[in-house]
């Protein structure tokens, strides 16, 4: 197909067509997009004055769809700002019903909304709510950890929770199935020294439902970790003929980590080893020793020898 040839001058006023048909659509689109739209965007319901004798939840979503009375441009970028998605419900009136209108707030909540940006109604404009009893309880903080140590350092002793207990208020239905309460987590690398902090609980997730305190203080301590030996005698367990038994050898060396601070405390009477008797009935001809009870906080490396040879006299 042949190529169309234009000369000079019929170039020039092709693209001045161009160049004013591309202006005159974005005037169109300028014209069109200030004029006034009402368009509709979700917004997160944020409760407040919630009844304190009087436990509830809602019934519907906690988002409702909410009219905004704007612009083309405010339709179009309402989707890209965000950062204040929530609209502040009052729960005042459920204190006489199980109920809430939200266009009689209306102009308490626009209030708080850009002047550019009133909302006219919503969708649904009704809240149902349904009410309980209401109970207090108290229950255990638990802490939520992540914690890494800085090499040889280790976790010495039991971490202090200050107050250790929390009392929550709220439906008795969701109030029995609690039997504890999170903290935040507790995140801290190379740990080589005790750490105190105050750290917060986990939020509560139902609107009528409230924890006492917000926050605890964690007392985690924290050590170096040194080896240790020791020789623990062996204990025969489950000698039920009461046979004369000896152990070859009678003692055991322990290895072990423990803290700095327990190092010169620590001797072979916080160990128990033992020998269980009830092998040899199974065919043991030796048997392995375990240790029942040892110290907290310390890390057993090995035990020499990790079994004893035995003689039963008759």
């Amino acid at each position: 197909m042949p190529l169309i040839k234009l000369s000079p001058a019929e170039r020039r006023r092709v693209s001045a067509f161009i160049s004013c048909l591309v202006l005159a659509m974005v005037a169109w689109v300028f014209a069109v997009l200030s004029n006034p739209h009402n368009f509709t965007i979700s917004k997160v319901i944020v409760y407040k004055n919630a009844p304190q004798k009087r436990a509830f939840h809602s019934l519907q979503n906690d988002t409702v769809k909410a009219t905004i009375q704007g612009n083309g441009w405010q339709m179009l970028f309402s989707r890209f700002n965000n950062h204040d998605n929530t609209v502040s419900v009052d729960l005042r009136a459920l204190e006489k019903r199980n109920y809430v209108v939200l266009s009689t707030q209306l102009r308490q909540i626009n209030l708080k909304q850009p002047p550019n940006r009133q909302i006219v109604t919503f969708d649904p404009d009704t809240l149902y709510f349904d009410f309980s009893t209401r109970t207090v309880k108290k229950v255990p903080v638990r802490l939520v950890k992540a914690v890494k140590y800085e090499q040889q350092y280790a976790q010495s002793g039991d971490i202090a929770i200050k107050p250790d207990y929390v009392t929550i208020s709220g439906p008795a239905e969701a109030i029995s199935k609690i039997t504890s309460w999170q903290t935040d987590t507790l995140k801290v690398d190379r740990l080589k020294e005790t750490a105190v902090t105050q750290l917060p609980l986990q939020n509560v997730k139902e609107v009528n439902m409230s924890v006492y305190p917000k926050s605890v203080q964690i007392t985690l301590p924290v050590d170096e970790f040194t080896e240790k030996v020791v020789q623990v005698p062996v204990k025969v367990i489950n000698n039920k003929n009461y046979h004369n038994v000896k152990l070859l050898p009678q003692k055991v060396k322990v290895t072990f980590v423990t803290s700095l601070s327990n190092y010169p405390v620590i001797d072979e009477g916080f160990f128990e080893a033992t020998a269980d008797l009830s092998l040899w009935e199974k065919g043991y001809s030796v048997l392995p020793v375990k240790l029942r009870r040892l110290p907290p906080y310390c890390r057993i490396v090995k035990i020499e020898p990790s079994t004893v040879d035995f003689i039963i006299k008759k």
